[in-house]
Order: structure tokens, then C-alpha cells, then sequence
């Protein structure tokens, strides 16, 4: 497996894009607004890399990374990446994606919607929870002391496997947090979104400059465990 395909190349697009390069595999780019709009960041990330349309970057991908606003989760390319390992980093914000119902009542995760929309893909959820500028400070070797630890969540363990293959390659451990609903663990608003990488934490907020400070595999795994949603009270 040596190639990169990305669905969406903002901000963690980009990023992931930077680091999958720097480790030695190739990229296919993408984005809504058409390859010519992404030349200056395949002029940046050298011969590795090359813009093509979604279902282009979809077809060409190992690994396939959909990075887009929730809202357009409906228009990721559902045929081209038939048999994939699709990488969601989805996460939902009403005020800009509209208010979903099922996501609103605890019903369904962001992923399973996702799952629901690439019924022969098999999608993992993972990226969603760090911001990116700690995901490109972040990544070290393999065996590194200070090495961070990203969540995975899915419900195929060959799609994890892969995943966890390609955090490794790109400097990251992994913890497994279960099957897709489990997503909720590290969904935005939880203590394993975002501020738990930052250095300088101040309660919810996260300041573009922070330069983010490493997370081990057990400080993650301590956090996952304690958020609690419907499905741990419901005995209580």
C-alpha cells in the first residue's frame, strides 16, 4: 500500500497530505473545485503528488481520506470507492452543517451516516478529534518516547488494521475505541476532542498558536473510557 487518496485537501487534507509525503508515499488530491485549484500545494509537495477529480483520488487511493463539511457528506463519490478504506474526519457543527436529527437525539454517529452513505466501502473514523496543526507537530517515529496516540473507530478489523498501518507510517500510535458508534467517544464537545493535544488548554477553547503536546496511548485510552453516553446509563 503507497498511495494517499484525499477527498477534501483543506486544512487536515493538506496536512495529511504533508506528512504522507514526507513518510514516502504518494498523494492524490482533491477537492469541490476542480484539480487546477490545488497546483500550488502539488508544486509544494513535490513529485509524489498530483491533483485529480474525488472519484479520480478515490480510485487511485490505498487509503482514502474524506475530509469534507459534514453537510456534503452526501456528495462523496459512493461508487468510485467501492472496496475502499475510507478515513472519515468528519464532525458535526449545527450552525454550519444544519441541525440533523438523528445526530441531535444520540440515534447515529457522524461515521455511520457516513457508512450508511458507502455501503461497500468500509469506513474508519479517525483525524476528526486533533487539530491540525498538532496533527503535523505531533507525528514522531516509530518508537519515539514522546510518540502521540490517535482514536480509531470502525467496524471492520482488516479497515482498522490498515488504518492503524498508515497512523504508524505517518508518526502516530493508535487505540482502537471499538465499533463505529463508539465514535461519540471522541466526537466534538468530548474530552478527547482537540484540547487534550494542546499544551496550553483553556477549558474548551484551543488557540491557533499552541503548539500542541503529546498524548500517550494510555492517557488516550483513560479518556475514551471516560466519556459516557446513552448506552453506558442506560442501566444506571
Amino acid at each position: 500500500m503507497t498511495t494517499l487518496g484525499l477527498i477534501g485537501s483543506g486544512n487536515i487534507g493538506g496536512t495529511l497530505a504533508r506528512l504522507a509525503v514526507a513518510a514516502g508515499l504518494d498523494v492524490v488530491l482533491s477537492n469541490s473545485r476542480g484539480p487546477h485549484t490545488l497546483a500550488s500545494l502539488v508544486e509544494e509537495l513535490g513529485p509524489r503528488a498530483r491533483a485529480a477529480t474525488p472519484a479520480e483520488a478515490a480510485a487511485a487511493g490505498d487509503w482514502v481520506v474524506v475530509t469534507v463539511p459534514f453537510h456534503a457528506y452526501r456528495q462523496i463519490p459512493a461508487e468510485a470507492l467501492a472496496g475502499k478504506v475510507v478515513l472519515d474526519t468528519g464532525n458535526y457543527y449545527p450552525q454550519r452543517d444544519g441541525q440533523i436529527p438523528e445526530l441531535d437525539s444520540d440515534q447515529t454517529t457522524t461515521s455511520e451516516l457516513v457508512q450508511r452513505h458507502l455501503p461497500e466501502s468500509r469506513v474508519v473514523k479517525v483525524f476528526n478529534n486533533i487539530y491540525f496543526k498538532h496533527l503535523a507537530a505531533l507525528a514522531r517515529p516509530v518508537g519515539a518516547a514522546d510518540r502521540s496516540a490517535l482514536p480509531i473507530a470502525g467496524d471492520d478489523p482488516a479497515a482498522k488494521a490498515a488504518v492503524t498501518t498508515l497512523l504508524d507510517i505517518l508518526g502516530f500510535d493508535t487505540v482502537d475505541a471499538g465499533p463505529l458508534a463508539e465514535g461519540r467517544r471522541f466526537q466534538r464537545d468530548t474530552p478527547a476532542y482537540a484540547t487534550l493535544y494542546a499544551k496550553n488548554p483553556d477549558g474548551t477553547s484551543l488557540t491557533p498558536d499552541d503548539p500542541g503536546s503529546p498524548v500517550t496511548a494510555e492517557t488516550l485510552r483513560t479518556t475514551l473510557t471516560s466519556v459516557r453516553h446513552h448506552d453506558d446509563t442506560a442501566g444506571d
